[in-house]
């Protein structure tokens, strides 16, 4: 991982455990998006569950695509975007990593190191499940709408760079 990397490129970071199977839905994302092409659009980072270990990617950044899993009690395979500004604004349980997303935001926004976020979440059953590295068919089936997503939020970066 290049804690040191392009500012002006967009980043997309997809977090969590791959050996949680639903869990690691924002690794397995930008495996998908590694797949599709999208390294040429933007810079993709595993961020697996480094924590505050990311911070460093935060800096100078005008634009972060972020994807996670969460338990928010919606059906499993819902995919949510938002454009949190505040820490209220993101679902009430992400992933379960040592330091969570919200905690790693919240202290790039203390910094002074916040860009515009973009969240794309997938929703999963319970966290604690059996150790598998696979996803369940609802959260795979997730995946291209997960893609499609990152796409126009790429789009809107490229446009938002053109106009000024």
């Amino acid at each position: 991982m290049n804690l040191f990397s392009e500012p002006d490129k967009p980043l997309v970071l997809g977090v969590g455990n791959l050996l949680m199977g639903d869990e690691g839905v924002g690794v397995a994302a930008i495996r998908q998006l590694e797949e599709n092409g999208f390294a040429d659009r933007a810079e993709l980072v595993d961020g697996g569950t480094s924590g505050f270990h990311l911070l460093g990617l935060f800096r100078d950044r005008r634009h972060i695509i972020l994807i996670d899993a969460t338990t928010d009690g919606s059906p499993v395979g819902t995919v949510s975007h938002i454009r949190p500004r505040y820490a209220s604004d993101f679902p009430p349980t992400l992933t379960a990593h040592d330091i969570g997303l919200k905690d790693l935001l919240e202290s790039a926004a203390l910094l002074g190191d916040l860009p515009a976020v973009d969240l794309i979440t997938v929703s999963i059953g319970a966290l604690g499940g059996s150790l598998t590295m696979e996803l369940s068919p609802a959260v795979a089936a997730a995946l291209p709408l997960v893609e499609s997503l990152v796409a126009e939020c790429l789009e809107k970066t490229v446009l938002c760079v053109a106009a000024r």
